[in-house]
């Protein structure tokens, strides 16, 4: 039996061509077959560092608009909150592909690095904006130049082996869910630091001439070590392909051509691949997917908005800390049910199942946030957080069963592409969800004494729609799966 091992061992090497970083990871997968936690670990991380700056800002981001003196009534801040929200994403839009493609032609790394030095430059300066606009610039400078989230999707599936490609794009979403809310949590707590702890920072320090800095601060920090990590991480990205050899005698000149010849398939290969957009697999799953991301980033803007506003306008009167403490145990649910159960899960019901099902289960819970919001004292606190927790858990779930089912829809070589596609299509409907989302909140806001569906009622209404659309795109003949 060892004998036959090491045959066979020895016939594997020959699908590895050396000084190919590719193959190195490929390799090391072979002989490494137990959980990669290592690897897992490293792709949470650096998607952490880029998600806790996406939304940090919601929970000050009322007092922020605010701040600036741009509205004109208390009634028109979330609208005007909305325009900084969607800033990110529509960077984001406008990039992803480029980004996608280059992580496919000179690797995933070097994006990757880019990305996380991008979210210290521009975060920081976020936090030291002075007026609107230059608020909604950063933002919109952070998205443009942070084109990580696609090519890591693939970076996490070609890290590990085949079977643990669900853990791999678990620790995506995990981390990204993860960051969704513990960076709000985080904008919750540092936020005006200078009227929370006067003690620490007094009223005439840079505190609090920029008191929404501190956040952003620490969130830069942490992407500044990620970033410097970065350079000793391993490129999954085959370059074999590309190269030539140079070679002296006839064996040497042999191989050359051997390669050559493998090349010159392997091109016309590539060439008879169909279009991305051809891909029916892909391109439903990333439709699908942007449908249920513009109802999360509707929720996420609309959340943090609704439990910040006055009682009289149908809002539960919270202060950002009030805010960040709800969102902090919604992480820390979410990260235990994503690193535990999820992968689990996906394996007995299959990704397109666990959207359905958990995408039908967000509609009723949705609808119980206007009569959460008729609660107070202990029992808003304790059912707000289940509520907040349930949500979260079930949006990240529903998203990484579409990550999985995008990854499988293409082959390597197109990974990077499909994946900065699919960024840049979900980033114009993220982009819409923030907008959206701010302007219907401030249209709500001032329907209090409507007949049909007054206030809140609307909004979450609204939402339920987007998301029953999303839904019912989950089933044949518009979703289907890659056959193998």
């Amino acid at each position: 039996m060892a004998a036959v091992e090491y045959a066979e061992s020895l016939l594997r090497k020959d699908e590895f061509v050396e000084g190919c970083p590719g193959c190195t990871v490929d390799r090391s997968k072979q002989l490494h077959r137990g959980l990669p936690l290592k690897q897992i670990l490293t792709v949470w991380i650096i998607v952490l560092a880029t998600a806790l700056t996406i939304s940090s800002l919601y929970p000050f981001l009322y007092f922020m608009i605010r701040d600036f003196h741009i509205a004109d009534r208390e009634e028109d801040i979330g609208y005007y909150a909305g325009f900084v929200g969607s800033s990110y994403m529509f960077g984001r839009a406008l990039s992803s592909t480029l980004w996608g493609t280059i992580a496919d032609r000179y690797g995933r790394k070097p994006v990757i690095i880019i990305g996380c030095a991008a979210v210290v430059v521009f975060n920081t300066l976020f936090g030291l904006s002075v007026n609107y606009w230059m608020a909604i610039i950063t933002r919109f400078l952070l998205g443009g130049m942070n084109g990580l989230l696609g090519p890591i999707r693939a970076y996490a599936c070609e890290m590990v082996r085949d079977e643990y490609q669900s853990y791999g794009l678990s620790a995506v979403t995990t981390a990204w869910g993860t960051g969704l809310v513990i960076g709000p949590a985080l904008g919750g707590f540092l936020a005006q630091p200078a009227d929370k702890f006067p003690g620490i920072f007094t009223s005439d320090s840079f505190w609090a001439r920029f008191p929404y800095f501190l956040p952003c601060l620490m969130t830069s920090i942490f992407a500044a070590f990620v970033t410097i990590a970065c350079f000793w991480i391993p490129e999954t990205l085959h370059t074999h392909i590309l190269e030539s050899t140079s070679s002296e005698g006839s064996y040497d000149t042999l191989e050359a051509a051997t390669q050559q010849s493998d090349i010159n398939e392997m091109e016309e290969n590539k060439a008879s691949k169909k279009s991305l957009f051809k891909n029916w697999p892909l391109m439903s799953s990333i439709i699908v997917y942007c449908t249920f991301g513009l109802h999360d980033m509707a929720y996420s803007e609309i959340f943090s908005l609704w439990a910040e506003s006055p009682r009289r306008f149908g809002g539960l009167g919270y202060s950002t800390e009030d805010v960040g403490t709800v969102l902090s145990i919604s992480g820390v649910g979410l990260l235990v049910f994503q690193s535990s159960l999820f992968p689990i899960v996906e394996k007995i019901l299959g990704p397109i199942i666990i959207s359905r099902v958990l995408g039908i289960v967000s509609i009723p819970l949705l609808t119980s946030y206007h009569y959460i919001a008729m609660l107070s004292g202990i029992t808003l606190s304790i059912v707000l957080n289940i509520a907040s927790l349930l949500k979260n858990v079930l949006s990240i779930s529903i998203v990484t069963g579409l990550f999985i089912l995008q990854n499988r829809a293409v082959d390597q070589d197109q990974r990077g592409a499909a994946n900065g596609m699919a960024m840049t299509f979900m980033s114009l409907f993220k982009a819409v969800g923030p907008l959206g989302g701010g302007a219907l909140f401030s249209w709500a806001e001032k329907r209090l004494g409507a007949d049909f569906l007054p206030g809140d009622q609307m909004v979450f209404f609204i939402l339920n729609i987007v998301e029953a659309i999303a839904v019912l795109m989950t089933f044949k003949p518009f979703l289907v799966e890659r056959r193998k």
